[in-house]
């Protein structure tokens, strides 16, 4: 089974997936981007730019990415347990300049139409956003603040009903501000 936690930055994606290295322990644990070695390369070019980079561009280096590590990782382990940090779906959330039709293309060509069978997504309100962003050194894409975030996952969630229409997939809608251990039971129960 291929798993994902989506979600904007700061609302505990992290924390969960490690919560599950200490149950699943034969699982695959990946990310997005950067789960391969190419995929480090173009983690470090996106998230921490001296440059400018066209919108076009970094949407292509992250499907970059994306296709390498469909290849590296997804493929090569699609009998076991997959759970990944992010996702294409993000992808196409942090894509908002363009079509949802267009990105599930593009996506569907890097992945070879290998999707996950089940979403966990993570959803934080402006003020927990704003407590956890404040406490980190912020990358390229942090700075673009918590409005930025915001509307990253108003589109995360409209991508969500798109995908519900054109794929089969479950989807578990959570409230961040949840306690972590309240998210891990209903995560682990979801999952089985």
């Amino acid at each position: 089974m291929y798993v994902v936690f989506e979600g904007i930055d700061c609302v505990g994606k992290s924390t969960q997936i490690s919560l599950l290295k200490e149950y699943y322990k034969d699982a695959i644990f990946t990310l997005e981007p950067g789960g391969t070695k190419l995929g480090r390369h173009l983690r470090e070019i996106l998230l921490n730019k001296t440059y400018p980079i066209s919108k076009k561009a970094e949407l292509l280096l992250f499907l970059a990415d994306r296709a390498q590590h469909f290849e590296e990782i997804l493929k090569t382990h699609q009998n076991k347990l997959i759970i990944s940090d992010r996702s294409f779906i993000s992808g196409m959330a942090y894509a908002k300049d363009f079509e949802n039709d267009l990105l599930f293309a593009l996506n569907s060509f890097a992945l070879d139409k290998f999707f996950p069978q089940k979403i966990i997504f993570l959803k934080g309100d402006e003020k927990l956003i704003k407590e956890r962003l404040s406490q980190k050194e912020p990358d390229s894409i942090e700075k673009r603040g918590t409005q930025y975030f915001l509307s990253v996952q108003n589109k995360l969630e409209c991508v969500l009903d798109f995908l519900n229409q054109n794929i089969q997939i479950e989807i578990l809608k959570l409230n961040a501000r949840e306690s972590k251990e309240n998210l891990h039971q209903k995560i682990k129960e979801f999952l089985q």
